[in-house]
């Protein structure tokens, strides 16, 4: 078996209620782009660019990490993760409110979300085991998108 089969299928252990599948659905994308808005609203101390600072850099190593569970799943987060910094921008050119305070915002609501799922569940979440899981989320909702239109991953 695959490495990124056995991930998707340890985390899938932990997610079968379909309130707590449906949570991860709305939140686990959140998290994600409330970690990126968090990450851009680092001061980059080689200019003031908006297409290369943080951000950029940890797509990199995020999309590494994809491409060596998988490049078709790789493939199907990179342009997410592009929107993310799509997203940064027009907020932070949008609102008096700092980015940084939004993405805290949308961050700590998620995770309440994701913690009641997991109770409903009655299980702990998978990160609690292993970090790599707070990857493999995205991973696991992309495999379902592939699986539902016939894309391999």
């Amino acid at each position: 078996m695959r490495r990124v089969d056995r991930l998707l299928e340890e985390y899938g252990e932990s997610h079968r209620n379909r309130t707590n599948k449906v949570i991860h659905w709305i939140f686990v994308p959140l998290i994600f782009l409330s970690i990126a808005l968090l990450i851009w609203s680092i001061p980059f101390p080689f200019g003031d660019h908006w297409w290369f600072n943080w951000i950029s850099l940890a797509i990199a190593l995020v999309t590494s990490y994809y491409l060596f569970l998988s490049p078709m799943i790789a493939l199907g987060i990179f342009p997410i993760m592009i929107l993310c910094i799509y997203v940064a921008r027009f907020l932070d050119r949008s609102f008096d409110i700092p980015v940084w305070g939004i993405a805290l915002l949308i961050f700590i609501i998620s995770w309440v979300f994701q913690f009641v799922g997991h109770k409903i569940e009655g299980k702990k979440p998978s990160f609690l085991k292993d970090l790599q899981f707070l990857l493999v989320g995205p991973a696991w909702l992309m495999h379902f998108i592939y699986k539902r239109i016939g894309i391999p991953y």
